[in-house]
């Protein structure tokens, strides 16, 4: 299977492959997907790949074309990947979610396709469905405020509890309908009424940026000196906790006083910052794919020094136990 076979179009391939060249040695794909890094990184000239997915339905559609492709698939969240592996050459993280979730109603993320109210990647655990159904019209209002940046969070989860008094939720439309209701129908060019909602939703279910706190220093962990950790992003929330967690971590300058002008000396630190400014998509990508509009990639190199823990504070990260 060639990498134009993909089910999907991996984001931001091509500037990735750019910013890590030369390809060498074995990589973590942490969130395999379909399995689009993986073969563009094999392509460009790693030995072996490492997927990591949580999804089930990835390691069964892999199966049917890893062949002989120098692959280790293994079922968990990359926020576990230096339990799996031992100084690899590098890591690479998609963190949108796929679209082959996406586009299989009976997983439940998407508000343009009936399905149950889902939105599991592990396929494991409390649903969506169990978030409306059973949480305070506060926790709701909350979770889609810190993960979805929803600004009328308040009414729209309001309106949910008033409903499901009356009838539980179970399926994505029977929701998306609601908060249409709630805050006013999608206008055309628009992003739908329940973009951020859903979005907020799924994060909650998945414990998305948990995780990505936890990968960011399992990445630094299992890295070996002159290692590549690779980040592409699809929102703000995102984009903020690997920015600060790449300047927390990254070269940084130093001053001899507190007049004088930054030494050109850089302290030593577990990464430098190989990407000043994040990545976005040219021209091409975005005609090409559309999904790449929003899209970030920051790249950085491992250095020798040891790695550092991080708390989700100083990365920003939403958290429900810190929330005002």
């Amino acid at each position: 299977m060639t990498q134009n076979s993909a089910p999907h179009v991996p984001v931001l391939l091509r500037p990735l492959l750019q910013a890590v060249s030369p390809v060498q040695g074995v990589w973590i794909d942490g969130t395999f997907g379909a399995g689009g890094y993986t073969r563009g990184l094999i392509e460009a000239g790693a030995d072996k790949v490492i997927g990591i997915d949580q999804d089930p339905l990835a390691h069964r559609m892999a199966a049917e074309w890893i062949g002989d492709w120098p692959i280790e698939l293994v079922q968990a969240n990359f926020a576990q990947m230096d339990q799996v592996a031992d100084a690899v050459d590098g890591v690479v993280l998609d963190l949108g979610v796929s679209s082959m979730q996406l586009d299989l109603a009976e997983r439940g993320f998407s508000f343009l396709r009936d399905g149950p109210l889902d939105m599991r990647m592990s396929q494991d655990g409390p649903s969506a469905a169990d978030i409306v159904n059973t949480a305070s019209a506060d926790e709701i209002a909350d979770i889609l405020f810190l993960y979805g940046e929803e600004r009328q969070s308040r009414r729209i989860a309001r309106k949910i509890v008033d409903a499901r008094a009356l009838e539980p939720f179970e399926t994505t439309l029977q929701l998306a309908e609601l908060i249409e209701k709630a805050i006013g129908r999608t206008k055309p060019g628009q992003a739908h009424a329940a973009t951020r909602s859903f979005q907020a939703l799924r994060i909650a279910v998945n414990d998305e940026y948990g995780a990505l706190w936890q990968g960011l220093m399992a990445a630094e962990r299992v890295l070996k000196p002159g290692g590549l950790l690779a980040v592409v992003t699809f929102h703000s929330i995102e984009d903020r906790m690997v920015k600060r967690f790449f300047q927390a971590h990254g070269d940084k300058k130093v001053k001899k006083n507190r007049y004088a002008r930054e030494d050109e000396a850089a302290v030593e630190t577990p990464f430098e910052i190989l990407t000043r400014k994040a990545v976005g998509p040219d021209a091409q990508e975005l005609s090409e794919n559309p999904r790449s509009r929003s899209a970030k990639l920051r790249v950085a190199r491992r250095t020798s020094l040891p790695a550092q823990e991080i708390s989700g504070a100083d990365l920003s990260m939403p958290d429900m136990n810190r929330r005002t």
